[in-house]
């Protein structure tokens, strides 16, 4: 069984050393490596920080700024990609019309009703959990999918997802 998302290292020690080699003067200092994890000295960095470093990280190493704490995010493999490709098939059978962007990043002004369908493929769990009917910044509904279970999406979206081909990419 391989090592859930918690478990694995974010980073080699060679992807670290890079990363530190490349970094800001600013921010230099305050990364260090612990047991395979990225981890900031002496609080949060900035923004500013945070882009230009982001900028420069190496190609294998992909960070992320969340709530004011540098992450690193694991850099998709093939089977990620498989996995899009899946869903990208199925959308564009049921509903050629809709606009699909994989990989981008999104950014949703507060005032808005934010994102109304957001659909979550686990790979380390073997589940899909669909979100809907936001409110408040949470979602109302959650519902999780094992592997192979038949998901219908709620509207807007609307589609349903036969998923017994993402058994194949299971753990």
């Amino acid at each position: 069984m391989s090592p859930s998302t918690e478990e694995r290292p974010q980073m080699s020690l060679e992807e670290f050393e890079e990363l530190v080699r490349r970094a800001p003067e600013t921010v230099r200092n305050k990364l260090e490596f612990l047991n395979g994890k990225l981890c900031v000295r002496h609080g949060p960095i900035d923004v500013e920080d945070f882009e230009e470093l982001a900028h420069v990280a190496p190609e294998t190493v992909a960070l992320e700024f969340v709530d004011g704490r540098l992450e690193v995010k694991p850099v998709p493999d093939g089977d990620h990609g498989e996995i899009i490709m899946w869903l990208l098939r199925q959308c564009m059978q049921q509903r050629s019309e809709l606009g699909l962007y994989p990989e981008q990043g999104l950014v949703i002004p507060g005032y808005r009703a934010g994102i109304p369908v957001y659909l979550l493929v686990d790979r380390d769990n073997d589940t899909l959990t669909v979100f809907s009917d936001p409110h408040d910044g949470d979602y109302r509904q959650s519902p999780s999918y094992a592997y192979g279970a038949t998901v219908t999406l709620p509207p807007p979206v609307a589609i349903t997802l036969h998923t017994e081909k993402l058994k194949d990419y299971a753990h």
